[in-house]
Order: C-alpha cells, then structure tokens, then sequence
C-alpha cells in the first residue's frame, strides 16, 4: 500500500492551504475531501478580512492579524502558480481587494484603528451610503473565497499533492505508529493525518472525539443597474455588504444553529435585501444574482481548534466559524510547523483540543 507523510482530510480554505504549506516543506501530500474541493463553508463564504471588531474572539487577534499580514503574498503566489497551468480553464479571479470597510453604528466605536467618519467624509467615501448613526472607517481587505479556492486547487495540482474527492473518511486507525484511514471504498497510509473536516469533523470514527458542529448562514448577492455601487465594505451590527471588482454586492449573513440543514429561505433574503436597502437604497434596484447558505464549522466556545490530539500523529484543524478565510494562511503556517514537529511560535492554548477533554 502506498504511504504518505501526511494525509489532510477536507479540502476546504483550511485544508486545501495546510496541504499546500505541507508540500512546500518537502512532505508527501494526500488530501481527501468527501465532496468537491472548495465547495462547502469556503464556497459559501463574504471573504472579509476582517481582523478587529465584530463577532472576532479577543483570543483569535494575535491570529487573525498575523493572518491578514500575510494575504498579499499568499494570493501572489497563488496566482502565480495557478498561472502556471495554462493548459486547464482559465482560473477565476482571487480579487484581493483593500479599499478598506466602513463601519456604521455603535460597533464603530470600539473598534482598535478605526478612524471616525464625519457626515461629510462618509458621503465622499460612499456617496450612496445612508446612516444617521456613528461611521468610521478601518484599513481592511476582502477577498474572493470562491477565486481563492479555485487558485488553491490548482496551485495544489502544480506542486504535486494528491487529491481525491467525492468520498468521505470514516474512520482512521493507528496502526504500528502509522494511520489508515478508512473510507467507503478503501484505504489510504499515512504518517500522519490532519482532520480539517469542518462541521463534518466530528463524523470520523477513530477514538478522538471533534466537538464541531455546523453554523448556518445564508446570504446574496445583487447585480447593481450600474456599477460599481460601493468601492469598500460597508459593515453594520445587522448587515454587511462586500462589493467584487466585477459589480457583483453580496449581503450576508444569519448565524442559525440548525444543524445541516442548508435549505435558501425565501423570508430570510427578503428580511436581508431589506437591510441592505436601508444602508444603500439604491440596491433596491439591483437584481438579485445568487442566494445561498453554508455550513460554518463551529465549536462549544466559537475557537477554532488547532493542535495535535491525545492520539500522536493525530492533528486537528477546524473550528474557524466565521473567520476561515481570514485564518488559513497563519493556520497553514501553524499546522505545518506542528507536524513536523516544530514551534508554532504563537500562544496555541486557547484552541487547544485538550481544552473540551
């Protein structure tokens, strides 16, 4: 049977960016994804990169900065080696955008960096922007999960990782210091064996327990009549908006717990369109373009839950909610250095997976 140093299952933001910094450390690669690459939380994502204020743990900032640091030369180099494959469809834009966010409300104040907006300025920034309320404006960027993920697969087929799809793991079994890991059809060996599974990561038999549990979300977005309607995010306590480079504004997003069910609700888009309205009436105009609803991966404490199990050679990397996009490239960076067996260099207690033991 065939072995690898290191077999990484799920191939979402997470997965997909841990398995690339593995290949580049020399290691032997696998990845097993139980459905498309990309297509669950990753797929479903706004891509802000939002590193101060909202919904973001005090615990997650050393991380979350650290990550947001790093953006600019990760989609670099996806591109580039995306580029390197001309011979497959051209690949989708990762559009890296970093005009900044508008906050507007209460949040705008306890923000770290935020700079507070006059009426004036907030109507130069953002003509169409309408608030009564405080507004202020913090350096951020977003990006394109959707044009990221498809830049990550290719760039893992460049650099040689394998890759299957369409077949869950359903047990791992550790075996003479070495893992099998089990699915419906066969099995693969490994050395060592990372669950980046998502909301799905508590699915894998094996005696090491993932409390991960699945956070709904649905969102949409609107083609403006003319474009483009916003140049930065535009961030409330009720709402946000992310504006793509090709027109396109997506509205996010609910926080349900209800499991895995993924169904659009009609009543809910309707109830969201309606809060983007009243920040910018004009995208009352707009047509609606896609509605959608994923499944965050979410945790008993909302952290994520980054580390070697009570199993060695047992890692696990999920748990990032609402903030995966933002975190992949430092968890890559962490993950890969614990593997192999170095420091992390960051503070790791926090997420810990002896911490629910």
């Amino acid at each position: 049977m065939k072995s690898w140093d290191v077999i990484v299952l799920g191939c979402g933001v997470i997965g997909a960016s841990l398995a690339r910094q593995l290949k580049k450390s020399g290691m032997s690669v696998l990845v097993i994804e139980r459905g498309e690459p990309g297509r669950e939380a990753s797929h479903a994502a706004g891509g802000m990169l939002a590193p101060h204020g909202g919904d973001l743990a005090g615990e997650l900032t050393e991380l979350a900065n650290a990550s947001a640091a790093m953006y600019p030369e990760f989609v670099h180099e996806l591109e580039d080696e995306a580029a390197a494959r001309p011979h497959e469809p051209h690949a989708p834009a990762i559009d890296l955008r970093d005009q900044g966010t508008i906050l507007i409300g209460d949040e705008s104040r306890h923000v770290p960096g935020a700079r507070p907006l006059s009426a004036s300025e907030l109507n130069q920034l953002e003509p169409l922007v309408s608030a009564t309320g405080t507004a202020a404006f913090i350096e951020e960027s977003s990006v394109d999960p959707r044009g990221l993920m498809a830049a990550l697969v290719r760039s893992l087929k460049h650099r040689g990782v394998d890759l299957r799809h369409g077949t869950a793991a359903t047990r791992i079994v550790r075996e003479a210091g070495s893992f099998e890991v089990h699915t419906a059809k066969t099995k693969y060996a490994a050395g060592a064996v990372v669950n980046c599974c998502g909301a799905w990561a508590g699915d894998i038999a094996g005696g090491v327990s993932v409390p991960s549990r699945a956070r709904k979300g649905q969102m949409l977005s609107v083609i403006p009549r003319e474009s483009p309607l916003l140049q930065h995010v535009v961030r409330s306590e009720e709402v946000y908006l992310v504006p793509r480079s090709d027109g396109r504004i997506l509205v996010g997003s609910t926080v349900e717990d209800v499991g895995f069910d993924k169904r659009v609700e009609p009543q809910t888009i309707k109830h969201m369109q309606g809060l983007a309205e009243q920040l910018v009436p004009e995208i009352a105009d707009s047509k609606i373009h896609e509605t959608w609803a994923g499944l965050r991966p979410g945790t008993p404490d909302d952290l994520p839950i980054l580390g070697e199990s009570s199993v060695a050679g047992y890692f696990i990397a999920t748990g990032h909610f609402r903030n995966g996009i933002l975190l992949a490239p430092v968890t890559a960076e962490i993950m890969a250095k614990l593997v192999r067996g170095e420091a992390a260099e960051y503070e790791l207690k926090a997420f810990s997976p002896a911490r629910f033991s």
